[in-house]
């Protein structure tokens, strides 16, 4: 089968995508996701034939050189292994990452590091002293559109560099995540509608102020270089996996799954694995919720497509639009799609919990989009499509950790 072209369980409605010139908004979007018909699972047998170059690896050394920095925990958890029928288990646990909950710091740290170092002309290793002296000399607002924890992120950097945030959130983020951004200093704007809607307004305003800088999670074209730095700022946490589980005696994953919202992180983890020789490389699995799958609906159309989102437990996956920049990447190279249903996900928070590993239903989506792709009727030939048996090797990527209430002062 030749690259990009992939197979479901039913077929694809026809989408509108968003206009090339300008970041999508919900006027791109002509049905509602998963309600519409669309399979919930997607399969490209020749995905893993696919070869691309390698990220960049300078992200590592700076993430090293920062203050607080530590390998996040990779537990194995062998019960789930005997659930899901596999020989080991692993679950990367992303809540504690920089001395916030979640991932995204990875891929915010580098991508202003670099924006920063370009706009002074800073050369060589960049040190958080160097940025701060170079942040000093200018007048910036970082400025980005959130579901929580990206914003959030933005925010803590912009403080320790001496710079101004101003975070955009959909009407949907809840109160108290909100508040853990503001907290952090950041100037808060609530826009009436989608995450996708944030991420136009957030646009316009950087397009009319030179001393605004957008650092946006998703790409579009015209916007893409900022977004690029921030995949390969996830690369960092795909590094600490591979030595990890070279220690835990574990030389390759046979399978990771990786919660999916505009795409980024699971471009980072495809071309991650797709960018080196391997005789059994590994399949790679994405989970989205079924209220907000815009990956899996457009491997299923064979496009970049614009879908309307509904509600659902995993805020922080709550998007419409893949990124530009990650969609070739995913068409070619991603194995499977999975969209879940926020009970599945909410059971699979309370079970990894239970398991001494605290996750939000973001993270904990890579569970419940393992059960669903390993269990249940059907499995054997999913298993058998991603290369799985008794003796595999499986990585979950738990992108944050569980909720915590808001800040009293931010209330």
């Amino acid at each position: 089968m030749p690259a990009g072209q992939g197979t479901a369980q039913a077929g694809a409605e026809t989408f509108a995508g968003p206009d090339a010139t300008r970041p999508p908004t919900m006027d791109d979007v002509t049905t509602t996701g998963l309600a519409a018909g669309l399979p919930h699972w997607y399969a490209h047998p020749g995905a893993r034939e696919w070869r691309c170059a390698a990220a960049p690896a300078e992200a590592l050394a700076f993430h090293a050189g920062l203050p607080g920095y530590a390998a996040t925990r990779l537990a194995e958890l062998p019960a789930l292994a005997r659930e899901l029928d596999v020989a080991r288990l692993f679950v990367k646990d992303e809540s504690a990452r920089l001395g916030l909950p979640a991932f995204k710091a990875l891929g915010a740290y580098w991508a202003i590091a670099q924006v920063l170092a370009a706009r002074a002309g800073l050369p060589g290793r960049l040190t958080l002293g160097a940025l701060r002296a170079a942040a000093a000399g200018q007048h910036l607002t970082l400025i980005t559109a959130t579901d929580g924890n990206h914003g959030r992120a933005v925010a803590r950097f912009a403080a320790l560099l001496g710079l101004r945030a101003h975070v955009l959130v959909p009407q949907a983020v809840p109160a108290p995540a909100v508040a853990q951004i503001a907290a952090e200093g950041a100037t808060v704007t609530t826009v009436a509608g989608s995450y996708d809607d944030a991420v136009a307004r957030g646009a316009r305003v950087a397009a009319g102020d030179r001393n605004t800088v957008l650092v946006q999670d998703m790409a579009w074209p015209g916007y893409a270089d900022v977004p690029a730095r921030i995949v390969e700022g996830y690369g960092t946490m795909l590094a600490e996996v591979d030595a990890q589980l070279a220690a835990a005696g574990a030389a390759r994953p046979d399978l990771v799954v990786v919660p999916a919202g505009v795409g980024s992180l699971a471009q980072a983890v495809v071309t991650h694995y797709r960018s080196r020789a391997a005789d059994l490389p590994a399949a790679v699995l994405s989970v989205e919720p079924d209220a907000a799958a815009c990956v899996l609906a457009s491997l299923v159309a064979g496009r970049l497509l614009s879908i309307s989102t509904g509600p659902t437990n995993m805020a922080g996956l709550n998007c419409g639009t893949p990124s530009s920049l990650a969609w070739p990447v995913l068409r070619d190279g991603l194995d499977a799609a999975v969209a879940v249903a926020d009970d599945a996900a909410a059971r699979a928070v309370a079970d990894l919990g239970d398991l001494g590993v605290s996750s939000g239903p973001c993270g904990a989506a890579a569970l419940a989009g393992a059960r669903a792709a390993l269990t249940g009727p059907g499995s054997g030939t999913r298993r058998a499509g991603l290369g799985i048996g008794a003796g595999s090797v499986v990585v979950l990527l738990s992108t944050e950790g569980r909720p915590a209430a808001a800040p009293a002062e931010a209330r």
